[in-house]
């Protein structure tokens, strides 16, 4: 079978040999969360970049705009990094293409180009994931975004999550990584908001008023869809 494996931190990539793997890229709080909706939403595609001055030149070519540093939406943006953006209605979004910056999760899928594909995975659509990793049949990491190089629990309870969805068609049980993520994931499945609470970036954006978005973020599968990261694009 197929292994299962788990990086903490794109600190710790250069561990990891991606090359003939799959990378199933995750910043739950909130990114890929974020970039799930909005390719659900009806975006065309959305391009990552590192700086916002990237977002500014894609805004030149017809790009929306989405840009967050340290959780709050930067100025002169169209979108932070809210899902809400996406379905408030106050930015049409249908059709349109989105140029998106942010503190961690932008990084993480830039590191992880070396993989045979790179899936942008979030709770909201976990089970489209799994569905599509069981097809490829090619070893996985999940290579979590975290928080400016370290370690958070949002991000390894979603890698726990998967492993538990993949456990009867992948191997998890040589990786610690993984068998710690099992563990949290089992404390944490009957209330993730709940659990959820004691995390350092939960109390971060509950400081900013976002707490609606920690609870719709751990929703799962509400959307069908899979993301994949190539040629410098993300498209279903």
């Amino acid at each position: 079978m197929p292994s299962f494996d788990i990086c903490f931190s794109p600190e710790l990539l250069p561990l990891y040999d991606l090359r003939g793997r799959v990378a199933v890229v995750v910043d739950i709080l909130r990114a890929t969360s974020s970039i799930v909706t909005a390719l659900a939403q009806g975006v065309t595609h959305l391009v990552p970049v590192s700086e916002v001055a990237d977002c500014q030149a894609l805004a030149l070519q017809g790009y929306l705009t989405a840009a967050e540093r340290d959780g709050c939406q930067l100025p002169g943006v169209d979108l932070g990094n809210s899902p809400f953006g996406y379905l408030d209605g106050v930015v049409a979004v249908r059709g349109r293409s989105v140029a998106i910056t942010t503190t961690n999760g932008t990084r993480a899928l830039h590191l992880s180009q070396a993989a045979d594909a790179v899936v942008v995975g979030a709770f909201l659509n976990l089970g489209a994931v799994a569905d599509f990793l069981r097809e490829q049949q090619k070893d996985v990491v999940v290579v979590c975004a975290g928080w400016k190089g370290n370690f958070c629990l949002e991000d390894t309870l979603f890698g726990g999550a998967l492993a538990h969805h993949l456990a009867a068609n992948f191997t998890t049980t040589d990786s610690d990584a993984t068998l710690a993520a099992l563990d949290l994931w089992r404390a944490a499945a009957s209330d993730v908001a709940g659990y959820l609470l004691k995390s350092s970036h939960v109390r971060r954006l509950n400081s900013l008023e976002s707490h609606k978005d920690m609870e719709f973020c751990v929703r799962q599968n509400e959307y069908n869809v899979v993301p994949l990261y190539h040629g410098g694009q993300i498209t279903l």
